[in-house]
């Protein structure tokens, strides 16, 4: 009976200690304590139960949740204190491969109390800006996968501060375009498995953006289709300014003028319903001035790019050369281009002195001179700045039509015949690129004329006289049919 009674209480208590010692090994708080003696209790006389010894863990040897994620050789070494000595102590390191190594230490500490938060936050900054001048792209999408466990104690705000700022870390390094969009993905993923909302459409807004830069112009529309109709539910209005405005981006690089200027309208209409940073006011601007010069209404869109270059100019924004470079472009397309030097030579444009406005000062300087061959050396030696800009190419290639227009037109003037090599030898351009040129101004009636293959020449008509008795002729017959008409209407009122 004894005995009986013995065998349940054992079973009862080893069932006891497994599931103690389970929920140990799952909490990682305690663990067994391998360098002590086994204990043992008697529950009989001739049973004996072994019971391990559980202790404690100390915080100074907690195995960091982090310790599997980061590199080989950056927590060789246990881990520091989150404290602002070990961040001087960073600060101090001889080279950045100390440093980095030090401040993956301090990440590595258990301690979770509101300053080691505070500290670690301002360590993965530091670590941030290193990695970004190491330009180590690789290793920052691993920090911010190592991080993960770290975002479960902090604020969600200061997750997705973190996240953004390593984010735009490896857009600063350059080449990094591939590594961004795979670095946006794994975040989506992240944050739609976590639910954080608001950080996955910060993601993917900047997931659209990177696409469009990499001419994916289908992924990201689909992409922002989706996203623009749930932050309207959401009514997140200063999200919604910057989704509009990257849609109005990516319908004018599909050449959808209607839709870019729909989308800019509405990033428009959130804006004024809100504080818009002045940032995101010189980027609505900046795009605004480009949609009116696609509609060659240079005018307006320089007074669009002047209160972009302002807005970029007070921030110190590398934007604001972009902005006075399209200013420049737009006052060479009105046929000011004397103005192109003054604005360049004043206090502002002094400033951003440098390739892109001595491209717009070589082209200002040939179409004031009206020579095809100094647009053609701008256009050469300023490939860079000129003809990979996309925007200012369309307009500089309209520029170069009307100039040799202008040009072909002062030639062949003074001919009624001339030979198309002859007018290729003068304005220095092959011989085939004039004779289709030439072809295309007669059927867009620029001049009366004809070519004649045959001899090679082209045939200069007169410009026809027109004869001012015709309509002479139609507007009399016309004030007559009015004096019979009102004969008419008084014969009626009288045989009434």
């Amino acid at each position: 009976m004894v005995q009986r009674i013995n065998r349940q209480i054992l079973c009862l208590v080893t069932h006891i200690l497994e599931i103690v010692s389970s929920s140990f090994n799952l909490s990682n708080k305690l663990i067994l304590d391998s360098n002590s003696e086994s204990l043992c209790f008697k529950v009989s006389a001739s049973i004996l139960i072994p019971r391990p010894r559980f202790t404690t863990i100390a915080s100074s040897c907690v195995v960091s949740p982090f310790r599997e994620f980061f590199p080989t050789g950056a927590m060789a070494t246990t881990h520091l204190a989150a404290t602002t000595e070990s961040l001087a102590l960073a600060v101090e390191a001889k080279d950045p491969s100390e440093a980095i190594s030090i401040l993956y230490r301090v990440l590595e500490d258990p301690s979770s109390s509101s300053e080691a938060l505070r500290m670690k936050e301002q360590a993965i900054t530091n670590l941030t800006d290193l990695l970004r001048q190491e330009n180590r792209g690789e290793d920052l999408r691993g920090l911010l996968t190592q991080l993960r466990p770290f975002f479960s104690v902090i604020p969600k705000a200061k997750t997705a501060k973190i996240v953004r700022g390593i984010i735009d870390a490896v857009a600063k390094i350059p080449g990094t375009s591939d590594l961004q969009i795979l670095l946006c993905r794994e975040m989506v993923q992240w944050t739609y498995a976590e639910k954080r909302t608001f950080l996955r459409q910060r993601v993917e807004a900047r997931l659209a953006a990177l696409l469009m830069e990499n001419k994916e112009y289908s992924e990201a529309l689909t992409l922002l289709s989706s996203l623009i109709k749930e932050v309207r539910r959401l009514d997140d209005k200063l999200l919604l300014v910057d989704i509009d405005l990257l849609e109005s981006k990516l319908h004018f690089s599909l050449r959808n003028l209607p839709k870019a200027k729909a989308a800019l309208t509405a990033a428009r209409t959130a804006a004024n319903a809100i504080y818009v940073p002045p940032a995101q006011q010189g980027a609505i601007d900046l795009q605004s001035g480009i949609l009116h010069a696609e509609e060659k209404d240079y005018k307006t869109a320089y007074s669009y790019f002047f209160e972009a270059f302002e807005s970029f100019n007070a921030l110190e924004d590398p934007k604001a050369v972009f902005s006075l470079k399209y200013m420049l472009l737009c006052k060479i397309m009105v046929n000011q281009a004397d103005d192109v030097g003054g604005i360049i030579s004043s206090k502002a444009g002094l400033q951003y002195v440098g390739p892109d406005l001595d491209a717009m000062k070589a082209v200002a300087d040939a179409h004031s001179k009206r020579s095809l061959r100094l647009f053609e050396i701008a256009l050469r030696d300023y490939n860079a700045q000129l003809e990979e800009d996309p925007i200012v190419h369309r307009h500089l290639q309209s520029l170069y039509d009307t100039l040799l227009e202008q040009n072909l037109c002062r030639l062949i003037e003074p001919f009624s015949r001339v030979e198309i090599a002859h007018i290729a030898e003068l304005i220095e351009l092959p011989m085939d690129h004039v004779e289709r040129k030439l072809s295309q101004m007669i059927l867009d009636k620029k001049f009366a004329g004809t070519l004649d293959q045959g001899a090679g020449c082209l045939v200069i008509f007169d410009d026809p006289k027109t004869d001012a008795i015709y309509p002479a002729t139609l507007e009399t017959i016309s004030n007559i049919g009015k004096v019979v008409d009102s004969l008419y209407a008084r014969s009626a009122k009288i045989m009434a």
